[in-house]
């Protein structure tokens, strides 16, 4: 059991970066004319949710960590699904990262969210992250969804970091270079 908010941050991170992991293998199972194709969703594509997310994503881990979002530019977004599948798993990477060094302090800083609108953004770590994490369940299903209709069986998603999934979920955070969590069971 997670013994702080911070380490239930970590866990979620963990969680994320499996999930888009997941997701993106599945996408990239799919002709580049189908992953760009028109469907019906938020985004009118799974390429453009899956350009949303990682979109997102960097901004506020920009926000998180300096320079601010102002560097994000979407025009610089990768447009395959294995190009984006990498892109978000270096950036999932990033965040686990991020949340590793969380701390109880850092989790109550301020951080200001410049969204181009003149209006002075500022919310606390802990809640941009709760954010992040929501935004991801949100249009991960939405992606989910939309490969329904493919040729391509959507992957599971919906797990967290259960002991019984342990065994094929440690495997698949291994390959991805990603530190296994230690959680008790009790």
């Amino acid at each position: 059991m997670p013994q702080s908010l911070a380490d239930q941050f970590r866990l979620q991170a963990r969680n994320n970066a499996w999930s888009n992991a997941r997701l993106s293998r599945a996408c990239t199972e799919l002709s580049p004319e189908a992953f760009a194709a028109a469907r019906v969703s938020f985004f009118p594509s799974l390429r453009q949710t899956l350009q949303h997310i990682l979109f997102v994503d960097r901004r506020y881990l920009a926000d998180l960590t300096g320079p601010g979002r102002a560097t994000v530019n979407w025009a610089e977004l990768p447009d395959t699904a294995a190009a984006l599948g990498a892109a978000q798993l270096g950036t999932d990477r990033r965040l686990i990262a991020f949340c590793d060094a969380l701390d109880a302090p850092e989790l109550t800083r301020v951080v200001m969210i410049d969204r181009g609108d003149g209006i002075d953004y500022r919310e606390t770590v802990y809640a941009i992250l709760s954010h992040v994490f929501v935004h991801q369940v949100h249009h991960r299903g939405q992606a989910h969804a939309m490969l329904a209709g493919t040729s391509v069986p959507p992957p599971q998603l919906d797990e967290f970091f259960l002991a019984q999934d342990a065994p094929a979920r440690d495997e698949e955070l291994r390959q991805l270079g990603i530190s296994v969590p230690h959680e008790r069971v009790g």
